[in-house]
């Protein structure tokens, strides 16, 4: 098989590894794809067109190897440069070198994986711009394509007790205003998708919690989303990635059927799929089955082939697409 070019940074980060190749069965290289063909034309679409692989950012460039007993163990050459901004650039070409080489079609992130936070909302707008300005030239340059975008709304202090579910007015504007950009800058790369995952928008005791009051407040929040992508011309899907007790123990979209359930409740069915994960399931006491089989709100849909436990399943307005986590 002739070998494709690939896409060469100013500096290799992955030197003498060339683009991951199929090789079948019987290939005794470690780095060789075994079962999965990219070209093989099954039921009429080939490999990568059905499975539409994504490389998530967080997850294979931003985690550190960590854990509650430890700090992070996980060494990167690249993680060295002038000021943060100039790292983030620098980790973003090893990042997309990786994406190529590998294969993936797709790549998805958070907003602070991919800039860090200035010291004020402006500040922080200006950082994520120049970011996504060099990540559109290595798109144009690789061909990976975005899947979906969303914005961090769980990893600074100030999102301790929620964002959209937030008793700090401040707060729920300051994640609106997050948000907007995020769907901004995901519109600018050409994403497919755009996730919201709400973390921390649950309750931890009854004892100071308004449930009604919270989610009319989660509802307005996603109003207002929908109503920013109109205005925009945002053609994407929006995605709910139901996840439960992580970090937040009763966390308002538990599992499909509530998410289900909260669309219908408050006329967002029409608005958003889910953004279905394996794992997810599981912290919700179910099977990957049960929930991609839970019935959706008419006009809001799920895929309904469960996907294997590194992936996760997402329904697009053209086909399934896998998120892998790692």
């Amino acid at each position: 098989m002739p070998k494709k070019s690939v896409f060469k940074p100013r500096k290799q980060h992955f030197p003498g590894i060339d683009r991951i190749a199929y090789e079948g069965t019987d290939s005794d290289r470690a780095l060789a794809f075994r079962h999965y063909d990219p070209a093989e034309v099954v039921d009429g679409k080939t490999m990568k067109e059905h499975l539409r692989f994504s490389i998530a950012y967080w997850h294979s460039f931003r985690g550190t190897g960590g854990d509650p007993f430890g700090p992070g163990t996980i060494q990167r050459s690249w993680e060295t440069g002038k000021d943060a901004v100039s790292v983030a650039k620098i980790r973003m070409d090893a990042a997309f070198e990786f994406f190529q080489k590998i294969e993936a079609p797709f790549w998805c992130f958070h907003d602070r994986d991919i800039a860090p936070e200035g010291a004020s909302l402006a500040q922080t707008n200006r950082i994520l711009d120049q970011i996504v300005a060099h990540a559109k030239q290595l798109q144009k340059a690789t061909g990976v394509r975005l899947l979906w975008g969303t914005a961090n709304l769980f990893s600074n202090p100030r999102y301790m007790a929620g964002a959209a579910t937030n008793p700090d007015a401040h707060v729920f504007a300051y994640a609106a205003a997050q948000v907007k950009k995020a769907l901004e800058v995901t519109q600018e790369l050409g994403g497919e998708n755009y996730v919201f995952w709400g973390g921390r928008e649950g309750y931890e005791t009854l004892l100071n919690t308004d449930l009604k009051r919270e989610q009319d407040h989660l509802a307005r929040f996603l109003h207002l989303a929908v109503a920013h992508a109109e205005a925009i011309g945002f053609k994407g899907q929006f995605l709910i990635e139901p996840k439960p007790k992580e970090p937040t123990k009763h966390q308002y979209d538990f599992d499909v059927a509530s998410g289900s359930a909260f669309l219908r409740t408050y006329g967002l069915e029409k608005h958003f799929k889910f953004n279905i994960e394996t794992n997810h399931a599981t912290l919700a006491g179910h099977t990957s089955s049960t929930r991609s089989r839970s019935p959706p709100p008419p006009g809001c849909s799920v895929p309904s082939t469960p996907m294997p436990a590194t992936c996760s399943s997402v329904g697009t307005r053209t086909s399934s697409t896998r998120t892998c986590a790692s």
